[in-house]
């Protein structure tokens, strides 16, 4: 049996009943924390204390509740992104709820085997005890879990469309964006006014989760779009904290477009789903996996190569025609290239290019 613990008020940022694990880090679910980051640093200001007598060779307290703090304190202070320390802080509180002791690592361990959830799930809390593990010195070493991979949905452009025109101003508009330039939902919620060119019509993507900055184009539509919105804020559509309003509008207008157009399609269609789209889209039309990393922020190209697969499986095409070139030297391959060709093979000392009509 577990050893109870004391339950802890004051660090509850979110029920992890209501936690949903994404694969793809979109932090849609993490979002629906209670508790802002701020006022829990503001009240746990006095851990810089504790931090100094444990530097000094003090010994740990006894505190359970004290140890989470200063865990999660030392997170903020190592410069952790407010949705990781929300994560840290939901999967340790789910830990605690069933009974796990943190300060017994075996306890810890035979807790999370139990629990009736996803493999994938069971990973990330062992990855975020792990972390916890380290910091106060505790040996552990970790349980292996592989959480099932999966082909994300792709849905059609008209169900995008139809979507989109199912829904309210603001939605519609955050819909369109997405559709448009393939951000996080994280990146445009905190998109400002000042961001978005109206001359030029691009508009500039602040990164996240360790992604590059990039600068898009978006359509004459999407300019009307935005032109009709009040401009009362910096940010367009209120910053990461109205992530909770953003995603029950899209589930109310997606019911709604699947019960109307009678199409439970729509009902799977999600923020990250478009940009999933997006991606797949851009590597249709170009063949250019670098084309579709930079489009997307990727830092590394691993993470764009699911594109490819996903293409590849929507459009099977054994009928294509093409337009087929060949070069003889260097110069003439680069232009090829240039000029939107991709290179196939080497036959009779020449190099054979070739591009879709």
């Amino acid at each position: 049996m577990f050893q109870p613990v004391q339950k802890i008020h004051t660090l509850i940022l979110n029920s992890p009943e209501a936690l949903t694990v994404n694969c793809q880090g979109s932090g849609e679910a993490l979002s629906r924390a209670s508790t802002s980051l701020g006022k829990l640093v503001k009240t746990l200001a006095e851990v810089e204390s504790r931090n100094d007598k444990r530097a000094a060779g003090a010994t740990e307290t006894t505190d359970l509740k004290g140890k989470l703090v200063e865990y999660l304190w030392h997170l903020k202070k190592q410069g952790y992104k407010e949705s990781t320390i929300k994560t840290h802080t939901n999967y340790l509180k789910w830990l605690i709820r069933i009974g796990a002791n943190l300060l017994d690592a075996e306890n810890v361990k035979e807790a999370i085997a139990t629990l009736q959830v996803e493999e994938a799930t069971k990973r990330t809390m062992a990855n975020v005890y792990n972390s916890f593990s380290k910091y106060y010195g505790i040996e552990w070493v970790p349980p292996r879990y592989y959480g099932k991979q999966s082909l994300p949905f792709i849905p059609l452009e008209r169900e995008i469309d139809d979507l989109i025109a199912c829904s309210g101003k603001k939605l519609s508009t955050l819909l369109q964006l997405l559709k448009e330039t393939g951000m996080r939902i994280g990146e445009a919620l905190e998109l400002k006014w000042t961001d978005i060119d109206f001359e030029r019509k691009v508009v500039k993507v602040e990164p996240e989760k360790r992604s590059n900055p990039r600068v898009l184009k978006i359509s004459d539509k999407l300019i009307n779009m935005f032109n009709l919105l009040p401009k009362r804020d910096v940010k367009i559509f209120g910053g990461r904290q109205k992530m909770r309003n953003f995603q029950t509008l899209l589930f109310t207008a997606r019911t709604k477009a699947a019960v109307r157009l009678q199409n439970p399609r729509l009902k799977l269609i999600t923020f990250h789903t478009i940009r999933h789209w997006k991606g797949t889209m851009e590597y249709h039309k170009t063949k250019d996996i670098i084309h579709v990393k930079n489009i997307l922020g990727h830092k590394s190209i691993n993470n764009t190569m699911i594109y490819i697969n996903l293409e590849q499986a929507l459009f099977n095409e054994t009928q294509e025609e093409f337009h087929v070139k060949v070069a003889y030297n260097l110069e003439e391959a680069c232009k090829l290239l240039e000029a939107g060709f991709e290179y196939v093979t080497d036959i009779g000392g020449v190099k054979v290019f070739r591009k879709r009509k």
